[in-house]
């Protein structure tokens, strides 16, 4: 295996025309943003094209079904039909989580200090072992693998705290990468890849928009919005036609307390489904334009 490379710029050497950026939210996240996906279909705005895909933690999962071809409509009855569903419920709370990381939050004296304390909270926790999780993930990509060097997945060494940007290029299992950009901190284990630990990417970024550096056009799906969300669309619009769709009001009652929770699917996905449409205009002028 490979040893991935320390970051990159999505844009170094490539003009990409349409990049599409998934942001981080836990199972009710990918929900939400495959509800979207179909949503947005049903209005007539296919984006299973766009010529870049970014994914952070949930997003890396639907941005790897998207580069693997998987239809988007199977993807979403998944998400609302459950029964027997692979996925696992989080041993902690996600309220007991957010306890855990506030004096994290609260005592880092930067940000890459606050990345590696986030770190030491993934290694020293204790969750279900690496296998078992990584069977999750195994079924949610359904035997995909890199099939173009247009996906992008966004991982952190968990001692460090750098940043790790996957591509087909590293040699690195695409379960391995999602399963690790999924890995948030406390609840589900660090992988294991090329003799380093590796946790959520999320704990760099909630998007990691800034990847999309070098589109001509940016379309960012955010189940979660942070400062960092904007300061990245901000940047990327000074030379780059950025739109921004995050939770409207009735998809965050959707997500419910715990995104974490994989009951918050069904709601998530339908509500995403519905914001799809109603933002389809929107999103139709920034591909068409």
């Amino acid at each position: 295996m490979a040893v991935p490379p320390t970051d990159r710029t999505a844009g170094t050497g490539t003009r990409h025309r349409l990049g599409l950026v998934l942001g981080g939210g836990g199972v009710a996240g990918v929900a939400w943003l495959t509800g979207v996906l179909c949503g947005l279909s049903d209005a007539g705005v296919d984006l299973t094209a766009a010529d870049l895909l970014v994914g952070t933690s949930a997003g890396a999962t639907v941005a790897a079904q998207l580069a693997g071809g998987l239809d988007p409509d199977e993807l979403y009855r998944r998400q609302v039909d459950t029964d027997g569903a692979a996925e696992l419920t989080p041993s902690i709370p996600l309220a007991r989580l957010w306890e855990q990381m506030a004096p994290i939050y609260a005592g880092a004296t930067d940000a890459s200090d606050r990345r590696r304390k986030l770190g030491a909270l993934a290694l020293s926790a204790d969750t279900v072992a690496e296998p078992r999780r990584r069977r999750v993930i195994e079924a949610r990509l359904g035997g995909i693998d890199w099939v173009s060097d247009r996906l992008r997945v966004v991982v952190v060494e968990a001692t460090s705290g750098d940043r790790r940007v996957l591509d087909a290029s590293d040699g690195v299992d695409l379960v391995d990468a999602v399963t690790a950009s999924c890995a948030v901190p406390g609840v589900w284990p660090p992988v294991t890849m090329a003799g380093s630990r590796y946790i959520d990417g999320g704990v760099w970024s909630v998007a990691n928009a800034d990847l999309a550096a070098g589109c001509d056009r940016v379309l960012v799906l955010a189940p979660l919005v942070d400062p960092a969300v904007h300061d990245d669309i901000a940047r990327l619009a000074t030379d780059a036609r950025v739109e921004l769709v995050a939770p409207d009001d009735a998809s965050v009652t959707a997500f419910g307390a715990d995104v974490l929770d994989p009951a918050s699917r069904g709601p998530s996905a339908r509500a995403g489904r519905a914001q799809g449409r109603l933002e389809a205009a929107r999103v139709a002028a920034l591909v068409s334009g």
